[in-house]
């Protein structure tokens, strides 16, 4: 049987087929029905067409353009509750789900403690990632920084670390040289001195030249040896033409606190770490300032002219006077000059049989004697970089300026005179002793712990036995 949908031509509407007519045949087609559907459900309420239709459109009174989800929770309610975790605790799987079974879940792999566990650590880390990824980077830039020569690189370059700018000059083979041979402690001395200073200059990126004195004669009259320590900054100052300040350091001194750089231990601070008027400590008893009318007021002032960058000179002062153990110089035509002059043959031909402590000597002359060498030059508290042990000016080893004091971890400890009568490398094995314990870290002082703890327990056992 053929349907035609084509309306029908009767006014009325409806279909033209005649089993296809509607209970509402009567009505236009164009228009809504006008009974209600509430008889078709029981219920007395009549609700129309027109009416349900605009009530599912939500226009009831209001404009055409409606907006929604104006609040926050109504725009982000969707994505708030999508990431609350979903409990399935009965791990019930008798219902339907429009997702993937086990996507969002807390329990796939039919609820296993495995997968639970491989869910939780997922989820947290998707969440953590950022967080994550901060902290590896913080990681590996401080893995890169302390652990790999990166931080050296950082430390040496003179726009960053500054450490090309300090050269430390140490003198080995200081027990040989013409007139001695060494043995068996002597070289345990210059092993331990050369370790220290090499670990010590590969932290903060300085240079180290070891000064080889050998067991050989170099000049011309056997006693000049001993005054090489100026020929030796002066080829020093040669071979590294870009450094600023040497350290000279004799061979029986020990860095303590390699954890201070000279930047921050000295240098950052220089005017305050120095003095330039020598009256404040001043064993030689030299008179300060100069009184000459015809000297300039530089030469005549006790500070020089007071500027940290006119500094040149720094040297730490003991018991007796000037003590060149440890001490610093700066490149420039003034150091140029003053070498020169220190190291002037005619001076040593008439004065080193008088000089006791010949260069040491030599330069208290110059300093007495010459103004334009007062101006530049800087005094630094002996303990700062150049203490000393007990035995060394003093028996007592008592004095708050010149003697090591473990509670203020002083920088550098020197063991000058030690030769004469006292144990050398005794002193270097009990200091180097020291210093590993005062600079342990927090692992190997925890490992020194539980053996302390464990030697504790042990020793009234044995008592008992």
């Amino acid at each position: 049987m053929s349907l035609s949908r084509s309306p029908s031509p009767r006014p009325g509407g409806g279909w033209s087929t005649p089993g296809l007519n509607t209970p509402y045949g009567s009505m236009s087609g164009q228009s809504s029905p006008r009974k209600s559907y509430g008889n078709l459900n029981g219920s007395t309420s009549s609700v129309t067409w027109a009416s349900a239709k605009a009530k599912s459109d939500e226009i009831n009174g209001y404009p055409a353009f409606s907006t929604r989800n104006n609040g926050f929770f109504s725009r982000h309610y969707r994505s708030i509750s999508n990431s609350l975790p979903r409990f399935n605790v009965g791990g019930r799987r008798d219902y339907a789900d429009k997702e993937k079974l086990g996507r969002g879940r807390w329990f796939p792999d039919n609820g296993s403690k495995l997968g639970r566990l491989r869910t939780c650590t997922g989820r947290f880390l998707r969440r953590m990632r950022l967080r994550v990824l901060i902290v590896l980077a913080f990681i590996t830039a401080v893995v890169l920084f302390y652990v790999t020569p990166a931080s050296r690189a950082y430390r040496r370059a003179s726009f960053l670390g500054g450490g090309s700018k300090f050269v430390i000059i140490l003198a080995a083979n200081q027990g040989g040289g013409v007139m001695e041979w060494k043995g068996a402690r002597e070289w345990a001395i210059e092993r331990d001195s050369i370790k220290n200073k090499k670990k010590y200059a590969r932290k903060w990126g300085y240079q180290l030249e070891i000064a080889d004195v050998g067991t050989k004669k170099r000049y011309a009259h056997e006693w000049r040896e001993s005054w090489e320590k100026v020929d030796i900054i002066r080829n020093s100052m040669r071979k590294y033409p870009n450094a600023e300040w040497f350290w000279w350091l004799d061979l029986n001194t020990f860095i303590m606190e390699p954890s201070k750089s000279l930047q921050s231990h000295i240098f950052d601070q220089l005017s305050s770490n120095t003095y330039r008027d020598i009256n404040k400590y001043n064993p030689l008893k030299i008179e300060h300032p100069f009184t000459e009318p015809y000297l300039d007021k530089d030469s005549l002032s006790p500070v020089g002219d007071g500027k940290a960058n006119s500094i040149n000179l720094i040297i730490p002062q003991d018991c007796s006077g000037f003590n060149l153990g440890s001490f610093f110089v700066r490149r420039n035509s003034w150091t140029d000059r003053l070498l020169d002059i220190w190291w002037d043959p005619v001076s040593y031909e008439q004065k080193h049989m008088q000089w006791e402590h010949k260069e040491q000597d030599a330069l208290e002359h110059l300093y007495t004697s010459q103004p334009w060498i007062r101006s530049h030059t800087a005094f630094i508290q002996q303990r700062k970089i150049n203490s000393f042990p007990p035995g060394a000016c003093g028996d007592n080893g008592d004095d708050p300026k010149i003697h090591y004091k473990e509670q203020d971890r002083d920088f550098l400890v020197n063991m000058a005179g030690c030769e004469w009568g006292r144990d050398c490398w005794g002193e270097m094995y009990n200091y180097r002793e020291l210093s590993n314990k005062l600079n342990r870290t927090l692992w190997e002082k925890f490992k020194d712990w539980i053996s302390d703890t464990v030697k504790s327990t042990r020793k009234p056992k044995e008592k008992k036995d």
